[in-house]
């Protein structure tokens, strides 16, 4: 059993530099010792949280007074044949590195999800994705600790219930500890077709073609660099939790009253007559520029959708505040709730 350690401060712990102590903190470095971890401390009906990397978390500034599990686990396996390759990696790798080595290898399928910070085990959860990719697209499956059956499972594509930046790990958070995730890509030097219109013009390629992995690689980190989302110590803007809000899809008839405030607002088309809107142009066009400041936090300097902690001082309290100025403006000027991508414990927006 791994040792314990007694208030750990879980700011460090978080791309936000956020958050109070943990009442105990154990570091899981390998499967089974996670689920071992957790097994134990839901017999003992000790509160668990379950810490990956940290890029999608915000903390309360009372911390956590539980057990926070860090996921800490190594370990890639690959198989495979025909052209495809099967990547199986354990919770506690980093989700970056294994982009590299994905796109290094030429498995193709995972390319546009490059920068983005974290851990492999979060990626399920979120239904990570950027650029025209997610996860759900390559996810085959993901072996679980199931915490109210206390067995070890595998779950299909089909059962993880994935949505637009959601999933049914995300819809029920206590329930499933993820411990290894499994992505089929193909064996190709190519990407899969360039689905997004940005990164498209940044490889000079029209929508729907497919370019060299290693170009779309360095493009996409390109421009996620120009937004503040590509984590450097040397970057304020960089301390966040990447995109704070996710971009609301509307109803026919929300959409419909949204035209009526805003003739000319960007949007995608989506199957059933839904639309999507990029919540940065709704914050800035409700007065929330890049930079806009509040006491020690700010909205980042390079993009409107990112809040951060720019000196790594301030508090979750300050960043909450600002978080719901920025909803409730946005909702009294255009009728759209905007709602938080984030995780939160603690404390709630």
């Amino acid at each position: 059993m791994a040792d314990r350690l007694s208030e750990v401060r879980l700011g460090p712990y978080t791309t936000l530099r956020l958050g109070g102590p943990a009442r105990a903190f154990a570091e899981a470095r390998s499967q089974g010792e996670l689920v071992e971890i957790v097994a134990e401390a839901d017999r003992d009906g000790e509160p668990v949280l379950v810490l990956g990397g940290g890029s999608n978390l915000v903390v309360s500034d009372d911390g956590f007074d539980g057990l926070v599990v860090h996921v800490s686990s190594p370990g890639v396996e690959v198989s495979g044949e025909d052209g495809r390759v099967v990547v199986t990696a354990q919770a506690g790798e980093d989700w970056d590195a294994l982009v590299a080595r994905c796109v290094a290898e030429g498995w193709s399928g995972v390319e546009c999800l490059s920068g983005i910070p974290g851990l492999v085990g979060s990626t399920p959860i979120q239904n990570v994705g950027a650029y025209g990719q997610d996860v759900s697209q390559t996810i085959t499956g993901v072996r679980v600790y199931d915490r109210m059956t206390g067995e070890t499972s595998d779950l299909t594509a089909a059962e993880c219930g994935f949505a637009y930046r959601n999933s049914a790990f995300k819809e029920d958070p206590g329930r499933h500890v993820v411990l290894a995730v499994s992505y089929e890509l193909e064996r190709s030097e190519l990407s899969g077709p360039v689905a997004y219109k940005e990164l498209a013009a940044a490889l000079g390629v029209e929508l729907g073609e497919r370019a060299p992995l290693g170009d779309v690689r360095e493009a996409v980190l390109e421009l996620r660099r120009g937004k503040g989302m590509v984590l450097d110590p040397d970057d304020p803007d960089t301390r966040s939790a990447g995109s704070f809000f996710t971009n609301p899809i509307l109803s026919a008839e929300e959409a419909a009253g949204l035209e009526l405030r805003a003739p000319a607002y960007p949007r995608w088309d989506m199957p059933g007559g839904s639309v999507k809107v990029p919540a940065a142009w709704l914050i800035e066009n409700a007065g929330f520029p890049k930079g806009y400041e509040r006491g020690a936090v700010r909205i980042s300097t390079k993009h409107t959708l990112a809040l951060t902690n720019p000196s790594g001082e301030a508090s979750a309290t300050e960043l909450l505040a600002l978080a719901r100025e920025v909803r409730d403006g946005v909702e009294k000027k255009f009728g759209v709730l905007l709602v938080n991508e984030p995780i939160m414990v603690g404390i709630s927006l």
